[in-house]
This record gives C-alpha cells, sequence and structure tokens, in this order.
C-alpha cells in the first residue's frame, strides 16, 4: 500500500480522552461470521500484498480476508432509502467500495447497492481498479450518495459501484470494503474518506474513532465509535503514541515483544495498526526471535505451525510507549487444522510490522486522525 517506513522512536504521552456531554459520538455494531473459513496462509498473502501494492503506486487499495474472531463487519446504510450493506473497516487502506447491480459478476450470496433506487445518488462515472496479492480484483465506476454511519448521516460520499468482480468473492461474506486510513491512498485522486467527511460536514466532535474487537469466546462482535470512544471497555488510562502517516498509514513505534518475563525480547521496530489484517505479521527477524521462544515451525509461507496446547504457551507481551499490553497464549492459536495449529503470528519481507486483529482485538484503539496519534487501552 505505500512505501518501507522509517518511524522514530517518539516520546509518547499517556492521556485521557474525557467524553464532554456534548459531544457527538455514535456505534457500529459489527457482527461475527461464524461459517467463514480462516486461512492463515491466504492472510498473510494479501497482507503482504496489501502493503506492497501501494509502495509501487500503482493505485490499488486491497481488501484483507478475516475470519473468526478476525473476522468483523459493520452493517452500514447507503442511498434514500436506506440500502444496507455488509463492509470489512479497513485502517489500512481508504476507499470506500461496494458490489452493485452494475456488476456482472458479483456473487449472488452479495447484497447489491442499487443506484436506480436511492433518491441521493449522484452520477458521477469516474473509474476504478482494485487488485489484490491472491489474485482476486474488482472495478467500476464512482458516484455520490448519502452513507449513514452508526445514525451519522454524511452527504454527498463518493462511492465506488463494483461492475466488476473475480469469483474470489463469490465466498466471501462481506458485500465490500470501507477504508479508514488517510485520505492520500485514496485510489481515486481527490476523495475524501468516510472519516473526512464526518469531519468536514461537522458530524462528530473530534477526529477519532474507537475500535473495540470483541472475542468469540465471549460473544465476538465488537464496536466502533465515531468521534470518540467507549470508556467502558477501557481498564485506566490510555497509552498514546505519535503515528507517522507520510505513506497513508496508522504507523507507530513498538519498543518490545517478548514472550514473557526472562525471555529475550525483539527491540524495538516499526509498526502499522491495521483492523484489516488477521494475523500480527513482524519482520523475518522479528518473527524468528518471536517463533523461537515458543518453538514454533517456519512452514516456509509467512506461517509458523505451534503447539495446540494453550496451557505449554505463555503470553506475548507487547510494549508501546512504555506500556504492556498482552496478547494471551490462547490467541496465539489462530486456527486448528486436524493436529496441526497454525500461529496468530507470521512474518513478511516487509521492515515494519502489522500489528492486526490478533493484537487489537485484546487492546482497545483510538485512532485520532486530526493529530495524529494512537492511543492504546487494556481492557476493561
Amino acid at each position: 500500500m505505500k512505501i518501507s517506513l522509517c518511524v522514530a522512536l517518539l516520546a509518547a504521552t499517556v492521556g485521557v480522552i474525557q467524553a464532554a456531554p456534548t459531544e457527538k459520538t455514535h456505534k457500529v455494531t459489527l457482527i461475527h461470521n461464524k461459517n467463514f473459513k480462516r486461512d492463515a496462509r491466504r492472510s498473510v498473502a494479501k497482507a503482504h500484498a496489501k502493503f506492497h501494492t501501494l509502495a509501487a503506486t500503482s493505485g490499488t487499495v486491497p481488501m484483507t480476508d478475516v475470519s473468526g474472531d478476525s473476522e468483523y463487519y459493520a452493517e452500514v446504510q447507503v442511498g434514500t432509502p436506506p440500502q444496507t450493506l455488509k463492509l470489512d473497516f479497513d485502517t489500512g487502506s481508504s476507499d470506500l467500495w461496494f458490489a452493485s447491480t452494475l456488476c456482472s459478476t458479483c456473487s449472488g450470496t452479495q447484497t447489491k447497492y442499487d443506484p436506480t433506487k436511492s433518491s441521493t445518488y449522484q452520477k458521477e462515472g469516474k473509474t476504478w481498479s482494485i487488485s489484490y496479492g491472491d489474485g482476486s480484483s474488482a472495478s467500476g465506476i464512482t458516484g455520490l450518495d448519502t452513507v449513514n454511519l452508526g445514525g451519522l448521516s454524511i452527504k454527498n460520499q463518493r462511492i465506488e459501484m463494483a461492475k466488476q468482480e473475480s469469483s474470489q468473492f463469490q465466498q466471501d461474506p462481506v458485500d465490500g470494503l470501507l477504508g479508514l486510513g488517510f485520505d492520500t491512498i485514496s485510489t481515486v485522486a481527490g476523495t475524501k474518506t468516510p472519516v473526512d467527511s464526518l469531519i468536514a460536514q461537522n458530524l462528530i466532535s473530534k477526529p477519532v474513532f474507537g475500535v473495540f474487537l470483541g472475542h468469540t469466546s465471549t460473544g465476538g462482535g465488537g464496536e466502533y465509535v465515531f468521534g470518540g470512544y467507549d470508556t467502558a471497555k477501557v481498564s485506566g488510562s490510555l497509552t498514546t503514541v505519535t503515528v507517522d502517516n507520510s505513506q497513508g498509514w496508522y504507523g507507530f513505534t513498538v519498543d518490545d515483544v517478548s514472550a514473557g518475563a526472562g525471555t529475550t525480547g525483539t527491540g524495538s521496530f516499526s509498526a502499522i495498526a491495521d483492523t484489516g489484517t488477521s494475523l500480527m505479521l513482524f519482520p523475518s527477524s522479528i518473527a524468528s526471535t518471536i517463533a523461537q521462544a515458543y518453538s514454533a515451525t517456519d512452514n516456509g509461507d509467512g506461517t509458523y505451525t505451534i503447539s495446540c496446547d494453550a496451557s505449554t504457551l505463555t503470553d506475548l507481551t507487547i510494549t508501546i510507549a512504555g506500556a504492556q499490553f498482552t496478547v494471551p497464549a490462547a490467541d496465539l492459536i489462530y486456527y486448528q487444522q486436524g493436529s496441526t495449529c497454525m500461529a496468530g503470528f507470521g512474518y513478511s519481507s516487509m521492515s515494519q510490522a502489522i500489528m492486526g486483529d490478533v493484537f487489537l482485538k485484546n487492546v482497545y484503539t483510538v485512532f485520532d486522525q486530526g493529530t495524529p496519534a494512537l492511543q492504546f487501552g487494556k481492557l476493561a
């Protein structure tokens, strides 16, 4: 998606966002899909291609396939009267696109937006095209319409309607993607992202959104709060770290990762907070250190196999701006197939880590587009 970052380690401050009674905040409830099958190898391949595609300034924005605890989507209303679409919320990209009735190859199970049935639709007709690391792709034309996020009605939002969609999407549980990254990586020049529009149209009081991703073991689901965050889901204060958004990502610095007390840590490295990636993907040298601590076996394709017995594993400790956050041992087992378990972490040739949902579901995250900054909190 962008070229490699070299993020300097910055002094971070710890603070708490205070929610004033007059603030405009809205929640969007996420839905857990119980039937979608996880694929660690595909997740690695797509995430790797995702963050290398735009590095070549190709203008493509991929979508990461997520499932289990990592398969979250929100129902978003588009048009008047509203047409409800299931969209993957992705902080690692910045386009809003979905299946439409203009599409000749879209899946029969997808909900297709019909521009002829919306009184607020405006024709625009700019072309767009997206391709993915697993060979999947989509393309179409743009339009303008009303987009409703949790009761916030965005007027004249640019939407990308699919006219062509590759066969891979016929098995995807979502109808499209809603990018929450910075607008510099939108594939159509001059596009305001939905968050840009929320800010410009004065629909939220603060240029932030809070993200909670649930665990299947406790009911799954999750929520996004636009304009603030849910204090009830945070234990203690939030830890703030400065973001480098020069390449359109929420880039930050991780101080260290270790497999429990007394183990050798990785040292600091650059990372990206990406809700659109399932696993934690590290640079090869970092991943190797972590894998050794868990006696994980390198599968040679960016994934590791790991013990299926969580009781033999220790929690993973991730230090950010001096604060320690925990990924429980059970979450280091991404899924089990037969007697083999795939790890919740992998590697790529990138110089920065992608901190996906295996990490993000174990913290509360506030994405601050205005500063820009990230704030991480321990879950209540």
